[in-house]
């Protein structure tokens, strides 16, 4: 088989639906033909991408890094393509939330006077790598652990976490709050692209109740509205301010590191640029 962009297109689509024949009623093609493509995919990679013995289709883990690649060849097909790149080729940044915190606006505006032809676009995407193994950038600021295959990263600096409180909270009298001040409140947990889990705890001595988001507003809701308290960093809270919350730092937790992060092989040319500039914006004003 000659797989072809249009294969990838499809295989991309029932990834998204979760369904045969939904998948094939967006495509315009019939259900057996759409079936055909997708056999005939999963003989040319010798790989079962879908689990077809559930009545929702379940991509198997070879299926989920085989979307992951589908989608960044043809964000890279259409990059490409796209007749406006021929005449500038910006820089797209991902992050899922906070960006680089209170150096953002240092690295955007440094960007700007350094490299003038080249748009430094930053985009805040709700993913684990910030659309990175999508294709949708061609860099990320992440945090914690990167464990996505084919990405290159490199340590920028490592955050002291916060806790993010209500402001009516009784905890917001402490100056400085410890793990075991928060056991006895719901804790929000982003479980996209957030960096707290139950871990953070000893075993014994864990919260009894979690509140799931899936995006940082969400997040931000939750517990601005008391329904849980929150532990992130110190880049949130400049770029979070809001009356309804308060942070104090989290004394016994371990800081969080802060990567940038771009695919392995060819990428944007001015990426080992970005990886210089984001170094010197961190160690402070330029004599």
């Amino acid at each position: 088989m000659t797989v072809e962009l249009r294969h990838l297109r499809a295989f991309l689509v029932i990834a998204e639906e979760g369904n045969i024949t939904r998948a094939a009623a967006r495509l315009h093609v019939s259900q057996p033909a759409l079936s055909r493509t997708l056999r005939r995919l999963e003989d040319h990679l010798g790989a079962r991408l879908v689990d077809r013995s559930t009545h929702h289709l379940e991509l198997t883990t070879e299926g989920r890094v085989f979307r992951d690649k589908a989608a960044a060849a043809l964000s890279a097909v259409d990059t490409a393509l796209d007749p406006g790149g021929l005449r500038s080729w910006p820089l797209r940044l991902g992050h899922p939330w906070a960006a680089l915190g209170d150096h953002t606006v240092a690295l955007l505006r440094r960007w700007d006077e350094t490299h003038p032809g080249t748009r430094l676009e930053l985009l805040r995407i709700d993913d684990r790598t910030a659309g990175l193994t999508r294709g949708k950038v061609d860099a990320a600021l992440l945090r914690g652990a990167v464990t996505a295959p084919g990405l290159r990263t490199e340590l920028l600096a490592w955050e002291e976490r916060v806790v993010v409180l209500p402001s009516d909270s009784p905890l917001t009298d402490l100056p400085r709050v410890t793990l075991a001040d928060l056991v006895d409140s719901p804790i929000a947990v982003n479980v996209v692209a957030g960096t707290t889990t139950m871990d953070l705890w000893p075993p014994t001595a864990r919260p009894s109740a979690t509140i799931e988001v899936t995006n940082t507003d969400e997040w931000l809701m939750a517990i601005a509205a008391g329904r849980a308290v929150g532990i992130s960093t110190t880049a949130t809270p400049s770029n979070h301010a809001h009356p309804s919350l308060v942070y104090r730092p989290l004394t016994d937790a371990p800081p969080v590191p802060v990567v940038l992060a771009w695919r392995e092989g060819a990428g944007h040319p001015a990426l080992p640029d970005l990886v210089t500039l984001a170094h010197e914006v961190l160690a402070g004003p330029r004599p």
